[in-house]
């Protein structure tokens, strides 16, 4: 490979990043809301929950990472459970109950109403993920879904929903550009939720 196809490759994933990112201000709305109901949790007691399977596990982690450390500034941790973090327990629920089973039967486990549950699939199909979103409505745990494409088997299941990409969005329906925006939106979830709670 020449110098040069890797700078077009480079400018055209640059260019597809920044159409999926622009795209992001027709979330406005949601993105406020998802930070205002999880900012509420944290204040009053309760506790996140995040999930997500291989890319988008890892961003769960990464969330809750920025919640239990910090973001930007040092203040008191609050409490963020990934769910995708335990292979002990992700194992145990798989062998025992089906890997579709190995969410939800965790937000069961730990979910109580005033919770919170943010959920992370690119193509929005992860059957694991739908269950955990029919378990947190279960226990009166509140969802956000962040999910990419046309929103797949999730579309719909979730009480606030950030869609990175349409079938329109044409630079946004690739996993790598929805996982970008993605990561976009977990951090600027930690901006605004420090931002409320005192610690922007």
């Amino acid at each position: 490979m020449k110098l040069n196809d890797t700078a077009r490759r480079l400018e055209a994933n640059i260019a597809g990043a920044k159409a999926a990112m622009d795209a992001t201000m027709t979330l406005l709305a949601a993105v406020h809301e998802a930070a205002m109901r999880v900012a509420e949790a944290l204040c009053g007691g309760n506790k996140l929950l995040v999930c997500g399977n291989g890319g988008s596990a890892a961003e769960a982690s990464h969330l809750a990472g920025e919640i239990v450390g910090r973001y930007k500034k040092n203040r008191r941790p609050y409490p963020c459970i990934c769910l995708s973090d335990s292979p002990g327990v992700m194992t145990c629920i798989g062998n025992d109950f089906g890997f579709d089973q190995v969410f939800a039967r965790q937000v069961e486990a730990f979910g109580q109403s005033g919770d919170v549950l943010i959920v992370f699939t690119s193509s929005g199909n992860s059957a694991n993920v739908v269950k955990a979103l029919a378990a947190a409505k279960g226990r009166g745990v509140t969802s956000v879904a962040l999910l990419g494409k046309d929103g797949g088997l999730c579309a719909g299941l979730a009480d606030i929903e950030l869609l990175a990409s349409t079938p329109e969005n044409a630079p946004g329906s690739e996993t790598a550009r929805i996982q970008e925006v993605h990561l976009m939106l977990l951090h600027t979830l930690c901006d605004l939720v420090e931002g409320e709670l005192g610690h922007g």
